[in-house]
Protein backbone atom coordinates (compact mmCIF):
# COMPACT_ATOMS: atom_id res chain seq x y z
CA UNK A 1 0.00 0.00 0.00
CA UNK A 2 3.06 1.86 0.85
CA UNK A 3 4.76 1.44 -2.12
CA UNK A 4 1.74 2.80 -4.27
CA UNK A 5 0.96 6.02 -2.82
CA UNK A 6 4.65 6.45 -3.34
CA UNK A 7 4.15 5.95 -7.02
CA UNK A 8 1.35 7.99 -6.95
CA UNK A 9 3.28 10.59 -5.01
CA UNK A 10 5.93 10.51 -7.95
CA UNK A 11 3.43 10.79 -10.66
CA UNK A 12 1.77 14.13 -9.45
CA UNK A 13 4.61 15.85 -8.33
CA UNK A 14 6.32 15.28 -11.79
CA UNK A 15 2.73 17.23 -12.48
CA UNK A 16 3.77 20.03 -10.71
CA UNK A 17 7.32 20.74 -12.09
CA UNK A 18 6.72 22.21 -15.55
CA UNK A 19 8.21 20.79 -18.24
CA UNK A 20 10.18 17.92 -15.79
CA UNK A 21 8.89 15.49 -17.80
CA UNK A 22 8.10 16.91 -21.39
CA UNK A 23 10.78 19.25 -22.24
CA UNK A 24 12.02 18.08 -26.00
CA UNK A 25 15.99 17.80 -26.85
CA UNK A 26 17.06 18.76 -30.70
CA UNK A 27 20.66 17.86 -31.14
CA UNK A 28 22.04 19.20 -33.78
CA UNK A 29 26.12 18.60 -35.40
CA UNK A 30 28.46 18.89 -38.13
CA UNK A 31 29.82 21.91 -40.05
CA UNK A 32 31.62 24.65 -38.45
CA UNK A 33 30.35 26.70 -41.62
CA UNK A 34 26.80 26.24 -40.33
CA UNK A 35 27.69 26.21 -36.94
CA UNK A 36 27.44 30.32 -36.50
CA UNK A 37 23.78 30.33 -37.66
CA UNK A 38 22.71 27.06 -36.16
CA UNK A 39 24.25 28.90 -32.53
CA UNK A 40 22.22 32.50 -33.75
CA UNK A 41 19.07 30.22 -34.77
CA UNK A 42 18.93 27.85 -31.94
CA UNK A 43 19.09 30.91 -29.20
CA UNK A 44 16.41 32.40 -31.04
CA UNK A 45 13.97 29.04 -30.83
CA UNK A 46 14.71 28.45 -27.38
CA UNK A 47 13.70 31.95 -26.27
CA UNK A 48 10.43 31.48 -28.20
CA UNK A 49 10.20 27.78 -27.11
CA UNK A 50 11.29 27.24 -23.37
CA UNK A 51 10.63 23.59 -23.81
CA UNK A 52 12.85 22.99 -26.32
CA UNK A 53 16.75 22.79 -25.15
CA UNK A 54 18.82 22.20 -28.19
CA UNK A 55 22.35 20.88 -28.44
CA UNK A 56 25.30 21.92 -30.76
CA UNK A 57 28.54 20.75 -31.35
CA UNK A 58 30.84 20.82 -34.54
CA UNK A 59 33.23 18.83 -36.22
CA UNK A 60 32.44 19.03 -40.18
CA UNK A 61 30.25 18.34 -42.72
CA UNK A 62 31.25 14.69 -43.28
CA UNK A 63 30.45 13.66 -39.25
CA UNK A 64 27.28 16.12 -39.16
CA UNK A 65 26.09 13.58 -42.36
CA UNK A 66 27.77 10.18 -40.60
CA UNK A 67 25.41 11.06 -37.28
CA UNK A 68 22.56 11.46 -39.35
CA UNK A 69 23.21 7.70 -41.22
CA UNK A 70 23.74 6.79 -37.07
CA UNK A 71 20.57 8.38 -35.28
CA UNK A 72 22.80 10.60 -33.14
CA UNK A 73 21.71 13.84 -34.16
CA UNK A 74 18.28 15.41 -35.19
CA UNK A 75 19.79 17.44 -37.66
CA UNK A 76 23.07 17.54 -39.57
CA UNK A 77 24.54 20.25 -40.49
CA UNK A 78 26.67 20.40 -43.94
CA UNK A 79 28.09 22.98 -45.96
CA UNK A 80 27.73 20.44 -49.30
CA UNK A 81 25.62 18.17 -50.52
CA UNK A 82 25.93 14.52 -49.54
CA UNK A 83 27.89 12.08 -51.06
CA UNK A 84 26.58 9.09 -52.96
CA UNK A 85 28.35 6.65 -50.92
CA UNK A 86 27.43 8.49 -47.84
CA UNK A 87 23.69 7.69 -49.61
CA UNK A 88 24.36 4.14 -49.67
CA UNK A 89 25.52 3.80 -46.11
CA UNK A 90 22.34 5.63 -44.85
CA UNK A 91 19.77 3.10 -47.31
CA UNK A 92 21.39 0.25 -45.97
CA UNK A 93 20.59 1.22 -42.18
CA UNK A 94 17.12 1.98 -43.41
CA UNK A 95 17.71 5.98 -43.51
CA UNK A 96 16.67 8.43 -46.13
CA UNK A 97 18.17 11.75 -45.42
CA UNK A 98 16.65 14.56 -46.33
CA UNK A 99 18.93 17.97 -47.39
CA UNK A 100 16.90 21.61 -46.44
CA UNK A 101 18.96 24.07 -47.96
CA UNK A 102 18.75 26.94 -45.77
CA UNK A 103 22.00 29.01 -46.67
CA UNK A 104 23.93 30.54 -49.57
CA UNK A 105 27.69 30.56 -48.87
CA UNK A 106 30.57 31.76 -50.61
CA UNK A 107 34.34 30.79 -49.73
CA UNK A 108 37.23 33.59 -49.61
CA UNK A 109 40.78 32.87 -50.08
CA UNK A 110 42.48 34.99 -47.47
CA UNK A 111 46.19 36.20 -46.78
CA UNK A 112 47.98 37.70 -43.88
CA UNK A 113 47.28 41.56 -43.58
CA UNK A 114 50.54 42.39 -44.91
CA UNK A 115 50.23 40.15 -48.05
CA UNK A 116 50.53 43.15 -51.12
CA UNK A 117 48.79 40.48 -53.67
CA UNK A 118 44.55 41.65 -53.79
CA UNK A 119 43.47 39.27 -56.73
CA UNK A 120 44.60 35.65 -58.04
CA UNK A 121 42.41 33.58 -60.56
CA UNK A 122 41.03 30.08 -59.73
CA UNK A 123 43.79 28.67 -61.80
CA UNK A 124 46.82 30.57 -59.66
CA UNK A 125 44.77 29.57 -56.70
CA UNK A 126 44.75 25.93 -57.96
CA UNK A 127 48.42 25.92 -58.89
CA UNK A 128 49.43 27.40 -55.62
CA UNK A 129 47.61 24.61 -53.54
CA UNK A 130 48.67 21.83 -56.25
CA UNK A 131 52.52 22.89 -55.32
CA UNK A 132 53.35 24.57 -58.50
CA UNK A 133 53.60 28.23 -57.51
CA UNK A 134 55.97 28.44 -54.19
CA UNK A 135 56.61 32.10 -53.87
CA UNK A 136 54.49 35.81 -53.99
CA UNK A 137 56.33 36.91 -56.46
CA UNK A 138 55.26 34.24 -59.05
CA UNK A 139 52.24 36.18 -58.74
CA UNK A 140 52.97 39.88 -58.46
CA UNK A 141 53.62 39.58 -54.38
CA UNK A 142 56.95 40.10 -52.22
CA UNK A 143 59.69 37.82 -52.78
CA UNK A 144 58.31 35.11 -50.37
CA UNK A 145 57.40 31.91 -49.42
CA UNK A 146 53.87 30.70 -49.85
CA UNK A 147 52.97 28.66 -47.09
CA UNK A 148 49.61 26.62 -47.88
CA UNK A 149 46.87 26.29 -45.67
CA UNK A 150 44.46 23.64 -45.94
CA UNK A 151 40.90 22.75 -44.09
CA UNK A 152 41.16 18.70 -43.24
CA UNK A 153 39.03 16.29 -45.41
CA UNK A 154 36.14 16.32 -43.14
CA UNK A 155 35.03 19.26 -44.19
CA UNK A 156 32.28 20.64 -46.38
CA UNK A 157 34.35 23.53 -47.31
CA UNK A 158 37.40 21.40 -48.62
CA UNK A 159 35.10 19.46 -50.25
CA UNK A 160 33.78 22.44 -51.63
CA UNK A 161 37.51 24.09 -52.61
CA UNK A 162 38.40 20.62 -53.79
CA UNK A 163 35.53 20.45 -56.68
CA UNK A 164 35.55 23.95 -57.41
CA UNK A 165 39.17 25.24 -57.20
CA UNK A 166 41.28 22.15 -57.46
CA UNK A 167 39.12 20.32 -60.05
CA UNK A 168 39.16 17.46 -57.83
CA UNK A 169 43.08 17.31 -57.69
CA UNK A 170 44.59 16.81 -54.36
CA UNK A 171 46.13 19.89 -52.44
CA UNK A 172 50.25 19.80 -51.95
CA UNK A 173 51.00 17.22 -49.23
CA UNK A 174 53.32 20.03 -47.53
CA UNK A 175 50.24 21.85 -47.13
CA UNK A 176 49.04 22.24 -43.11
CA UNK A 177 45.30 21.08 -42.18
CA UNK A 178 42.98 23.21 -39.78
CA UNK A 179 39.96 21.52 -38.50
CA UNK A 180 37.69 24.42 -38.78
CA UNK A 181 37.17 27.50 -40.17
CA UNK A 182 37.98 29.96 -36.92
CA UNK A 183 41.63 28.11 -36.39
CA UNK A 184 42.12 29.07 -40.21
CA UNK A 185 41.52 32.30 -39.52
CA UNK A 186 44.16 32.44 -36.03
CA UNK A 187 46.75 30.68 -38.26
CA UNK A 188 46.63 33.06 -41.52
CA UNK A 189 46.64 35.84 -39.02
CA UNK A 190 50.26 34.37 -37.49
CA UNK A 191 51.97 33.69 -40.47
CA UNK A 192 52.87 36.08 -42.98
CA UNK A 193 53.11 33.94 -45.92
CA UNK A 194 50.16 32.35 -45.39
CA UNK A 195 46.89 31.26 -47.64
CA UNK A 196 43.74 29.84 -46.60
CA UNK A 197 40.33 29.55 -47.68
CA UNK A 198 37.43 30.25 -45.04
CA UNK A 199 33.52 30.85 -45.28
CA UNK A 200 32.45 34.16 -45.86
CA UNK A 201 30.88 34.66 -42.55
CA UNK A 202 34.15 33.85 -41.20
CA UNK A 203 35.78 37.09 -42.01
CA UNK A 204 37.60 39.51 -39.76
CA UNK A 205 39.66 42.26 -39.64
CA UNK A 206 42.51 40.14 -38.33
CA UNK A 207 43.49 39.08 -42.46
CA UNK A 208 43.25 40.02 -45.57
CA UNK A 209 40.43 39.17 -48.37
CA UNK A 210 41.37 37.87 -52.15
CA UNK A 211 39.27 38.81 -55.19
CA UNK A 212 39.36 35.37 -57.47
CA UNK A 213 39.39 37.20 -61.14
CA UNK A 214 38.86 40.28 -59.90
CA UNK A 215 35.70 39.46 -58.16
CA UNK A 216 34.86 39.92 -54.34
CA UNK A 217 32.92 37.37 -52.85
CA UNK A 218 30.19 38.51 -50.78
CA UNK A 219 26.31 38.24 -50.54
CA UNK A 220 25.63 40.26 -54.02
CA UNK A 221 28.17 38.26 -55.97
CA UNK A 222 27.05 35.29 -54.92
CA UNK A 223 23.76 36.02 -55.54
CA UNK A 224 24.19 37.39 -58.65
CA UNK A 225 26.41 34.29 -59.63
CA UNK A 226 29.26 35.53 -61.01
CA UNK A 227 31.90 35.00 -58.16
CA UNK A 228 33.45 32.01 -59.05
CA UNK A 229 33.40 29.78 -55.54
CA UNK A 230 30.13 29.66 -53.80
CA UNK A 231 27.56 26.97 -52.66
CA UNK A 232 24.86 26.31 -51.18
CA UNK A 233 24.60 25.50 -46.89
CA UNK A 234 22.03 22.24 -45.50
CA UNK A 235 20.84 21.16 -42.60
CA UNK A 236 19.48 17.39 -43.20
CA UNK A 237 17.44 15.16 -41.20
CA UNK A 238 17.13 11.50 -41.44
CA UNK A 239 13.58 11.45 -42.95
CA UNK A 240 10.69 14.07 -43.56
CA UNK A 241 11.06 16.28 -40.14
CA UNK A 242 8.29 16.03 -37.89
CA UNK A 243 7.62 17.76 -34.70
CA UNK A 244 9.80 20.04 -33.27
CA UNK A 245 12.56 19.36 -35.88
CA UNK A 246 10.24 20.59 -38.54
CA UNK A 247 8.93 23.44 -36.59
CA UNK A 248 13.08 24.33 -36.60
CA UNK A 249 13.68 24.36 -40.12
CA UNK A 250 10.61 26.30 -40.86
CA UNK A 251 11.93 28.57 -38.58
CA UNK A 252 15.14 29.22 -40.15
CA UNK A 253 13.50 29.24 -43.61
CA UNK A 254 11.29 32.13 -42.53
CA UNK A 255 12.05 35.81 -42.46
CA UNK A 256 13.02 36.06 -39.57
CA UNK A 257 15.22 33.54 -39.63
CA UNK A 258 17.14 34.23 -42.80
CA UNK A 259 17.63 37.50 -40.87
CA UNK A 260 19.40 35.68 -38.32
CA UNK A 261 21.41 34.17 -41.14
CA UNK A 262 22.60 37.28 -42.31
CA UNK A 263 23.55 38.96 -39.30
CA UNK A 264 26.14 35.88 -38.45
CA UNK A 265 27.83 37.41 -41.71
CA UNK A 266 26.18 33.98 -43.80
CA UNK A 267 23.96 34.90 -46.91
CA UNK A 268 20.35 34.23 -46.54
CA UNK A 269 17.85 32.61 -49.50
CA UNK A 270 15.83 35.31 -50.15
Amino acid sequence: MKVKKYIALLIATSLLIPGMSLAERLVLKGSTTVLPIAQKVSEAYMKMNPDVKISLSGGGSSNGIKAIIDGTTDIGNASRFIKGKEVKLAVTKGVYPVPHRIALDCIVPVVHKSNGVSNLTVKQLRNIYLGKIRNWSEVGGANKRIVVISRDSSSGTYDAWKSLVMKKKRVVPSALTVPSNGGLVQAISNTKGAVGYIALGYVTKTIKTLKVEGIRGSEKTTKQGVYPISRPLYMFTKSWPKGKTLDFINYILSVKGQKLVKSVGSIPLY
